[in-house]
């Protein structure tokens, strides 16, 4: 397996190089992104659920761990609440427009690769006489493997992007919740 790959970058353009970093670039952003940011949501989450539930079963006021109490100190003024609610909709989505970004370009980020690695093997056949599809199908099949990386990168990427998204949706419902239940009371 390692030979495979070592024998495969050996072969490889400075481009295509250049494109699997970029990829594998791309991938760790991905997961670092979605881990953190997932992390941060799910905590958010947690406290405003709590809140929400302290608001509609006991009928006290916000928690003080919420972040729409944070924001908002204790004000009950349908304006300030909306703004709150605009406020941590916007710091809790930072960097999910990253991972939107990254699903959409690996791809092709790694088609460039893959039509820079055939033009790279049909210059080299074009010295060769007569050449036969055993010696075209593999430089073929090396240069789709930037394909192959553009679009891994571009599942994972889209996948935690819509986990996100939801996990923001979900918070906001929490929060105008919240903030429609503050009015009412006052």
């Amino acid at each position: 397996m390692i030979d495979t790959i070592l024998n495969y970058l050996g072969n490889s353009s400075a481009i295509t190089i250049f494109v699997l970093v970029l990829l594998s670039a791309y991938l760790v952003a991905v997961f670092w992104i979605f881990i953190y940011r997932l992390i941060s949501i799910n905590a958010l989450l947690t406290n405003e659920k709590k809140s929400l539930e302290s608001l509609t079963s006991r009928n006290t006021a916000v928690n003080p761990l919420s972040s729409l109490y944070k924001c908002s100190n204790g004000s009950s003024s349908k304006h300030i609440l909306h703004a709150c609610e605009i406020s941590i909709i916007k710091d809790t989505s930072v960097g999910i427009s990253s991972l939107s970004i990254i699903s959409s370009t690996s791809p092709f980020v790694g088609l460039f690769g893959t039509v820079v690695g055939i033009l790279e093997s049909f210059a080299k056949f074009s010295s060769h006489s007569k050449v036969g599809f055993s010696v075209i199908a593999p430089a073929i099949s090396e240069a789709l493997v930037a394909t192959a990386a553009g679009i891994f990168v571009a599942i994972f990427a889209y996948t935690f992007h819509q986990i996100l998204v939801r996990k923001v949706y979900e918070l906001n419902t929490y929060i105008k919740a919240q903030a429609e239940i503050l009015v009412a009371k006052g």
